[in-house]
């Protein structure tokens, strides 16, 4: 255990030194927001949760899951009220409630007449009331604000070791997978004709996101995730047509909204989670106009010029 500790100990000290040595070359009125170590923790979660939620906001844009991300960050709410009462770190709540739920989504779709879209909505509030009722008995309101908004400036060691694990086997997945997941991204019935198993996909895909959400709790909330694992993947998506850059455009905009968002929440004493969430949305608004053939502002130019 000592051994497992150290190990990550040094992982941690020596992740932050690497990313330390890219923002000290940032201006100064930039940098020096990061020089305390809790602001380096938040730094190098944020960073993990910005790339991570990038790269799998492609997906979740493409394949129009908007409202299942939705569901299953509100599904999580009951593990995490379980893990406190048990005394388990709240991953492990989260993770297996997350979990349960989009299996029980899939269960009603296939099993009912009920779509997909109602099965979600029932889920997802049913489990979301039940956590706020678990919380509302077990633990303060400071407990559920950071649970529900996050709270980065104070994460923990375990909670960054944690995200970064996420990170990993989520990369991992993604890049082992890649062509399966593209193909199920623009056409499943292609990918089975192929001889791929959609149906594992398609699950292996949804615990994907379901570890996701689970690693952003400490930075950006339940609630506020669900912003990070749509608004990337949208931003890219009117930037360009070609998916490997859709998916290297959007890990750039979660990692420099993490970025941009915490130093802001220092800097005007705001909420970290929203002002990450809204620096996302500043990316997406500013490719909204003037994205090159898609921006509105473009388009309009391009029209009077023709008329």
């Amino acid at each position: 255990m000592l051994i497992i500790e150290s190990f990550s100990d040094a992982l941690i000290s020596g992740l932050i030194a690497a990313l330390m040595t890219v923002v000290n070359l940032l201006p100064s009125s930039v940098s020096e927001a990061f020089q305390y170590a809790f602001m380096q923790r938040a730094l190098l979660t944020s960073v993990l949760v910005g790339a991570i939620c990038g790269m799998l906001s492609c997906y979740v844009v493409l394949k129009r899951w908007s409202l299942l991300g939705d569901a299953i960050s509100h599904a999580v709410l009951p593990g995490v009220a379980i893990a406190y009462l048990l005394g388990w770190p709240f991953f492990v709540g989260a993770f297996i409630t997350g979990a349960l739920t989009s299996v029980g989504i899939g269960a009603i779709e296939r099993n009912t007449r009920i779509k997909s879209d109602a099965a979600m909505g029932l889920m997802f509030t049913a489990s979301f009331a039940l956590g706020v009722v678990i919380i509302s008995k077990l633990a303060s309101s400071t407990h559920l604000m950071h649970i529900l908004f996050g709270n980065v400036l104070g994460v923990r060691h375990s909670a960054l070791m944690l995200t970064f694990v996420a990170s990993i086997i989520a990369i991992l997945a993604v890049w082992l997978a890649y062509r399966p997941l593209l193909l199920y991204a623009f056409d499943p019935q292609q990918a089975q004709a192929l001889g791929f198993n959609t149906q594992v996909i398609h699950y292996g895909l949804i615990l994907l996101l379901t570890l996701t959400i689970v690693a952003s709790l400490e930075t950006v909330g339940i609630i506020l995730v669900v912003a990070m694992l749509i608004t990337p993947g949208a931003t890219a998506h009117l930037l360009t047509d070609r998916f490997k850059t859709m998916l290297l455009i959007s890990v750039s905009i979660g990692i420099c909204s993490a970025v941009i968002g915490l130093w802001l929440s220092v800097v005007f004493n705001v909420a970290s989670g929203g002002a990450i969430v809204l620096v996302a949305f500043g990316f997406f608004i500013m490719a909204l106009l003037f994205s090159p053939k898609q921006g509105l502002v473009l388009q309009q130019w391009r029209r009077r010029k023709m008329g």
